[in-house]
């Protein structure tokens, strides 16, 4: 039975989601676009979208017709709203556009999303609820913990690690064998040449770091 694609998070990213989901859904048989959920009813206003926010992720109760994608960017709100999914029995899936390329012997996780020319090479692990923007690159053996975002044109070069919730703006690089840690950010047009430590930020060429971030807190607000 077809069952209803429901993007989660209604804002500019949400909305590039919607037009890669809309070149995907000719291509299979087992979903078709139904809508938005977002804690603001008006995010869709004035960008001609014809379709409904159907409700805030977190009153909306998921049934067994309904499948989700978190096109949430902040990797905290993201785990966050996906976990609180979750346990109300949501079920995702992983939207794979189709001019992306994934080599041999790649596992990617629930929920994730491949958006226009990525390339992911062999060998790589790819967690739930991982963003991989335009033209983004993921080299051989490479493991990508849960909730990460790339933005667009970053490159993750091979054996390289990347922990939960990590962030990396355009254009940035993390050379071969770099460990980023949990929940850190690497700032737009970086390269990362040494490890980084859980929940810095870094940022230059090379990289260098320029903040610790504070403990992520339980109950952070839902921005979608």
């Amino acid at each position: 039975m077809t069952k209803r694609l429901i993007i989660v998070g209604a804002g500019g990213f949400g909305r590039e989601v919607l037009g890669w989901a809309q070149h995907i859904e000719p291509r299979q048989k087992h979903w078709k676009i139904a809508g938005f959920l977002d804690a603001n009813p008006n995010a869709l206003d004035g960008f001609g979208i014809d379709l409904e926010i159907l409700g805030s992720p977190e009153t909306h109760n998921p049934d067994d017709l309904e499948l989700f994608v978190l096109a949430l960017g902040d990797p905290a709100t993201k785990l966050r709203v996906g976990a609180d999914l979750e346990q109300r029995q949501a079920r995702f899936t992983t939207l794979t556009h189709p001019t992306a390329v994934v080599g041999p012997n790649c596992t990617i996780g629930a929920g994730s999303i491949l958006c226009p020319f990525v390339v992911i090479t062999t060998n790589v692990t790819v967690g739930r609820h991982t963003i991989v923007n335009l033209h983004s690159t993921i080299g051989h053996d490479a493991v990508l913990g849960d909730g990460v975002t790339l933005c667009d044109h970053c490159d993750v070069t091979g054996n390289t690690h990347l922990g939960d919730g990590v962030f990396m703006g355009s254009h940035a690089s993390v050379l071969p064998g770099v460990h980023v840690g949990h929940y850190a950010r690497v700032g737009a047009g970086s390269v990362v040449l040494r490890n980084v430590p859980d929940k810095t930020t870094v940022l230059g060429v090379p990289a260098k770091p320029i903040s610790i971030l504070p403990r992520i807190p339980s109950g952070t607000k839902n921005v979608a």
